[in-house]
């Protein structure tokens, strides 16, 4: 799981804006820190920063540029757009490093920051751990005021815009159309508000957009990937023709919503792009990564076709180095977040959703009937919100509630569980053979934990 960082997660470091870290003097000394440790290795260093829409990333991109332009590092902020787009601004400027500011799929009141290196991504625990000791240093000092002006706009740099329009466009044939097809997106009034349904319609799609309104406030609000409900409503009150695409606060992440308003998530998605790569013979080593959270049936699904599931810690950041390590090109987590290695170097929810549209139009299937390919074991994954995270070690009644759950499962079940890494939670996922009271169970599991760390 890598060295023991205090301010990173596994998704960068996150917090309450307002609240340390996440305070526009902690997000100079960021920039500074970034900005020496960058100088240090060339006189010429240039960093690219985008944000999504929350307000308070006004702030934190001023606070934070300035700390890089003090550092002596250039800096090119393009603005509101996914956090994929950032990492192809640095790799087609051939940028030092990129920074996002997002919370990604948090509530609105958070924010964070997110760092990428040359390649476009996500710097490895080592680099964090340096950083971090120079974000200490930096934040000794009284940061001085801060250089770049404010922006409150929610718009994007078109060069940059541009930049993430041809990264996708490379990814698909000359002759790819969406013509004839129609699709709802659901922007989580984030990141891809505007890009998303943008590109879409560029393809030929019909368009039609929810939650593409964002002031500020509203992002992930009861919307985009991590509440589907009023997408799915929205597909099905339009027609058997529709579907829909759900991203998060910063557009890494994908859920689609077939035409009978159901939804696929990360699982279904994987297995359709995975068999279809293999079909094609663009499956190196035949193999996919998941993560410990994917449903036992993804795994049967890719053995059919002769491919084998590797599965990981959780975190795309995990993912990333299993599939680096193994010469893997497809992997993902159950959320959504789905890598394609050889197309770019960190998630995107809208190239997700391209690639799946990809099949659909090659194998001339609609949603619904891809999405037969796979049959899920019966899961249930439970959030809970904690008031401190206590090793799960040391807490001895919740292991042997997960004893007694895993002895009345049986064979072919199941129980996970971990704290999260980027919010105040612990996520508990039991997996069953069908007809297992999962709702009971979990109860078992819940109750010592709600006592252990949430009283």
């Amino acid at each position: 799981m890598g060295l023991t960082r205090r301010y990173f997660g596994t998704d960068g470091i996150r917090g309450v804006f307002g609240t340390e870290p996440m305070t526009p003097a902690f997000a100079y000394a960021a920039g500074a820190a970034l900005g020496r440790w960058l100088v240090r290795r060339s006189s010429n260093a240039a960093v690219i920063v985008g944000r999504d829409t929350r307000a308070s990333g006004t702030l934190l991109e001023q606070a934070l540029a300035s700390g890089l332009d003090q550092a002596g590092t250039a800096v090119d902020l393009i603005g509101v757009l996914p956090t994929a787009a950032v990492s192809v601004a640095v790799l087609a400027r051939s940028a030092s490093a990129g920074v996002m500011i997002s919370a990604s799929h948090n509530p609105y009141p958070d924010n964070g920051i997110k760092f990428f290196g040359p390649d476009g991504a996500k710097l490895p625990d080592s680099t964090e751990a340096e950083l971090e000791l120079l974000i200490d240093t930096e934040l000794s000092a009284s940061p001085p005021g801060w250089t770049f002006p404010l922006s409150s706009s929610m718009d994007a740099a078109p060069w940059a815009l541009r930049l993430y329009r041809e990264a996708l466009s490379r990814s698909l044939p000359d002759d790819f159309s969406l013509g004839g097809m129609r699709i709802v997106v659901d922007g989580a009034n984030g990141a891809a508000w505007h890009s998303a349904p943008s590109v879409l319609q560029s393809f030929g799609a019909e368009v039609a957009t929810i939650h593409c309104a964002p002031n500020g406030t509203n992002i992930n609000e009861s919307c985009g990937s991590q509440d589907t409900v009023g997408l799915r409503h929205t597909v099905k009150d339009r027609g058997s023709r529709w579907i829909g695409l759900a991203v998060d606060g910063d557009a890494d992440r994908a859920v689609l919503i077939d035409e009978d308003g159901h939804p696929l998530d990360g699982d279904d998605i994987l297995a359709i792009v995975g068999t279809a790569r293999k079909k094609a013979g663009n499956l190196p080593n035949d193999r996919v990564v998941a993560t410990v959270m994917s449903n036992a049936g993804l795994a049967q699904c890719l053995s059919h076709v002769g491919v084998a599931l590797d599965r990981a810690e959780v975190g795309d950041r995990y993912v990333l180095e299993r599939m680096t390590a193994t010469g893997t090109v497809l992997g993902g987590e159950q959320s959504g977040h789905i890598l394609f290695r050889d197309i770019m170097p960190t998630g995107d929810g809208l190239l997700t959703a391209l690639q799946v549209l990809h099949v659909a139009t090659t194998t001339r299937q609609p949603l619904k009937e891809l999405r037969k390919i796979l049959v899920k074991f019966p899961q249930l994954l439970v959030s809970l919100k904690v008031k401190r995270k206590t090793p799960l070690a040391d807490l001895p009644e919740v292991q042997a509630a997960i004893r007694e759950t895993e002895a009345r499962l049986g064979q072919g079940g199941r129980v996970y569980l971990r704290y999260s890494g980027t919010e105040p939670k612990i996520r508990l996922l039991l997996e069953g053979p069908p007809g297992a009271d999962l709702e009971t169970l979990a109860e078992l599991v819940l109750k010592p934990l709600r006592d252990q760390l949430c009283s």
